[in-house]
């Protein structure tokens, strides 16, 4: 991690920079605005005593960053204003390094989590994508326990459930030997989404349903049940997504075809298949499903 850091006060700026390069970080030195503009760093150590200099200008280039102010006193124009634009924190000089860190390590571990979960929003709605359903989202009453064919329905629907609402959401499978701890754990703000219902015990499920009293959750099943809180039936009639359904072999091939024949050439979607090409085209041919221009 390199820190910039911009500071007029030279022998200050020197001090700072030695002891964060104690810590192992690798560090920059800057008087100026203007010099600073060109750099490239993870955080940016910001004072505000810059007498006739922008200090904004390089809060917003930098906006992505994690820039800490450095202050004399606290006012808007020091630390109120600057936080607005885009700075994350401040601290009043003068300051022990250990303070520093701890506030470098908090706003990096804080990055890491918005990159990660960034990531795993991308990342869920790239594979839930494809599946298809009018279910309006609005009409949701929450708790509910939605028994279904096909568990990527019912995971679309949450997701969007809770984009729409903008809550925090806990995913708790039954499978997961601590599924206790996970449901007490979890915070009275948060939305629990209970999947493999089928998978416990009755006695498991008594237990289950009596802990669930005191929480808003969405529970997934797909096997029918019986229970006390409002259920709802949500199937696909595709059965190709029936978890239910054995497929038939034309019916694997048309599914794998269509879900492949745009990531793999023929030749190799062929291969997979254990066919020959010609034997593809000729299934492609007959259930007409050739690839769009």
């Amino acid at each position: 991690m390199k820190i910039i850091i911009i500071e007029n006060e030279l022998y200050l700026a020197q001090s700072i920079a030695s002891k964060l390069s104690e810590h192992g970080f690798e560090t920059e030195v800057f008087s100026s605005i203007k010099e600073a503009m060109q750099s490239k760093g993870d955080v940016y150590l910001l004072s505000t005593n810059l007498p006739g200099q922008n200090i904004t200008l390089l809060i917003k280039e930098f906006n992505d960053k994690i820039i800490i102010l450095m202050v004399n006193y606290i006012n808007n124009d020091t630390v109120g204003e600057p936080l607005r634009l885009g700075a994350k924190d401040y601290i009043v000089k003068p300051f022990m390094i250990e303070e520093l860190l701890r506030k470098i390590d908090h706003y990096k571990e804080y990055q890491e989590l918005k990159k990660n979960t960034r990531l795993y929003q991308e990342y869920m709605q790239n594979l839930l994508q494809e599946i298809e359903t009018d279910f309006d989202t609005d009409k949701l009453t929450i708790p509910i326990v939605i028994q279904t064919n096909y568990q990527r329905l019912v995971d679309k629907i949450v997701f969007e459930y809770v984009q729409k609402k903008d809550m925090l959401l806990t995913f708790v499978p039954l499978t997961s030997e601590n599924w206790r701890e996970k449901i007490i754990q979890s915070g009275t703000n948060t939305l629990l989404y209970i999947t493999e219902l089928q998978a416990l015990k009755k006695s498991d499920r008594e237990q289950l349903f009596e802990l669930l009293k005191n929480y808003d959750f969405i529970m997934c099943s797909t096997a029918e049940l019986d229970c006390d809180f409002e259920t709802i039936i949500l199937n696909t009639e595709n059965k190709l997504y029936d978890q239910n359904e054995i497929l038939t072999i034309d019916d694997y091939v048309k599914f794998i075809v269509n879900s492949f024949q745009y990531k793999f050439p023929d030749t190799e979607l062929s291969k997979k298949l254990g066919i020959s090409r010609k034997s593809l085209w000729e299934k492609r041919k007959k259930y007409g499903l050739f690839k769009k221009k």
